[in-house]
């Protein structure tokens, strides 16, 4: 199915792998896995062949079909005046087959629908229905369960774990990768290469621990070595003879030899600590809400909502797909229109927005030029903070475009924590997040002292960030939390 060959492929003078050789075989179910912007998108555009300036060998045999991280780009969408035309153009399958897909997808649209007016996550559904009534020899899906609670995320697994066909899945969504896949292959950014493992996600992690670890107790025992070599060097300082001093060069350049050959812990085994700005001075009540009615058509959103948050106070929003979360978001920050009720933020509130959709971006400004342009910083300050969001040296220099959704999220998290806002909107930040990543904006969330609103279907994410009350949805009830609430967090 997929042959790849001495693979070597570097973006701007950076390798990202150097020598790959692997193989997809019919039927085999691959997880593709490695942190954010480590190349995972980007091989399989190799593989299909819409990314070229490599050189090795790559053959993909049979047909084949993509769902890309991000859908809202794809051009055939942009053309199709309808969800059928675009899903089914060569109207191969029934309106009842087409719907009973949508359903196990979660996807609750009209065939007749206009598919560029669907929202982020509408989009990656529908693009995941085109891919899957292709049914081609070889899938290959990026982040293809975003947007879906669970049980469209047991329909995926279901789905692929019968599939025929030879799969290649990028995926943070844990499950998903246990139980869909018989294969891992992992991008080694320190190496450049993609290692191979045979079994479930677990069996990798197990392994890839158990290889960390040893790493981690090798290096320890050099760095001992090394110590104690410098020690030596110290002490022979009173060597003042001309064999004294070759003796003190000698052991020098062994130092230095041993130090250049200290193998690199991986960033992964590392900690993180970001500092935050304090939050502005804000009065008692950042934001209140009153008597808030929204209706799409006969279709009521919410009804007659009271909402407040207190200066410091942490907000989750809890409730299914569709029920009125991020509408409910938009109309808060003036972005939607209310069909009554009032909105009133405070004159000193100053709100940071994290929205999956990018929309604050210029995707053609680099890192850096982003950064500064939205916090008023200056450079040396935007390269420190920008440093502790994993983005260093020629990093800062990339174009926004160019990054993955993750690098995009962490890049946006880093906007809106690196100046004083003294409330945080966050819907659904962890959506692109890689295990990594997801620590990184964790760590640097749990140290901000302002208020928060927040939509996350990861419970183990919500829980330590541990909210203060939670806005439930459709009913828009506000209550004390609970952790027992986290088992509605999986269904946002």
């Amino acid at each position: 199915m997929i042959k790849v060959e001495n693979l070597t492929f570097s973006y701007k003078d950076t390798p990202l792998y150097t020598g790959v050789t692997f193989r997809v075989n019919k039927g085999q179910k691959v997880g593709l896995v490695g942190g954010n912007g480590s190349g995972k998108s980007t091989l399989l555009k190799i593989i299909t062949g819409r990314e070229d300036g490599f050189t090795g060998k790559v053959v993909l045999s049979g047909t084949y079909a993509g769902v890309p991280q991000e859908v809202k780009y794809d051009p055939d969408m942009e053309d199709s005046r309808s969800a059928r035309e675009y899903v089914d153009p060569d109207y191969t399958h029934e309106d009842h087959e087409l719907y009973k897909l949508f359903s196990g997808l979660e996807l609750n649209i009209d065939l007749s629908a206009d598919p560029r007016k669907f929202s982020g996550g509408q989009k990656t559904k529908l693009a995941l229905a085109r891919a899957l009534v292709k049914a081609p020899d070889v899938l290959l899906l990026d982040e293809p369960t975003n947007f879906m609670d669970v049980a469209g995320k047991k329909w995926v697994m279901d789905f692929l774990g019968n599939y025929n066909g030879a799969v290649i899945v990028i995926s943070h969504d844990l499950e998903l990768m246990d139980k869909a896949i018989d294969k891992v292959l992992a991008i080694n950014v320190q190496l450049k290469l993609i290692e191979e493992y045979k079994g479930s996600y677990s069996d990798y992690i197990r392994l890839k621990a158990q290889r960390e670890d040893l790493l981690k107790r090798q290096v320890l025992v050099k760095q001992k070595h090394i110590k104690q070599m410098e020690e030596g060097l110290h002490k022979m300082a009173r060597f003042t003879s001309a064999k004294g001093v070759r003796a003190r060069v000698r052991q020098q350049r062994r130092i230095e030899r041993e130090k250049l050959e200290l193998p690199e812990v991986p960033r992964e085994i590392k900690t993180f600590k970001i500092r935050l700005p304090d939050p502005a001075n804000v009065g008692e009540i950042p934001v209140r809400a009153v008597g808030l009615t929204k209706s799409y058509g006969e279709l009521t959103i919410f009804q007659n909502l009271d909402f407040s948050i207190v200066r410091g106070q942490r907000i989750a929003l809890v409730g299914p797909n569709g029920s009125g979360k991020s509408t409910f978001i938009k109309i808060l920050l003036g972005l939607g229109a209310l069909d009554s009720g009032e909105v009133v933020i405070n004159d000193q509130t100053k709100i940071g927005y994290y929205s999956q959709e990018f929309e604050t971006f210029n995707f053609n400004d680099t890192v850096l030029d982003t950064f500064i342009d939205k916090t008023k910083t200056d450079e040396r300050f935007a390269r420190a903070f920008l440093g502790r969001f994993m983005f260093s040296g020629d990093k800062v220099h990339q174009r926004v475009e160019s990054l993955s959704g993750g690098e995009k999220t962490r890049l946006s998290i880093a906007m809106i924590t690196g100046i004083d806002n003294n409330l945080l909107v966050l819907d659904e930040p962890t959506t692109y997040l890689d295990v990594l990543s997801q620590r990184i904006i964790l760590e640097s969330l749990k140290e901000y002292k302002g208020s928060m609103i927040l939509v996350s279907h990861t419970p183990e994410f919500v829980k330590e960030l541990k909210p203060d009350k939670a806005l439930l949805f459709p009913e828009g009830k506000l209550k004390f939390w609970d952790d027992n609430l986290l088992d509605l967090v999986d269904v946002v």
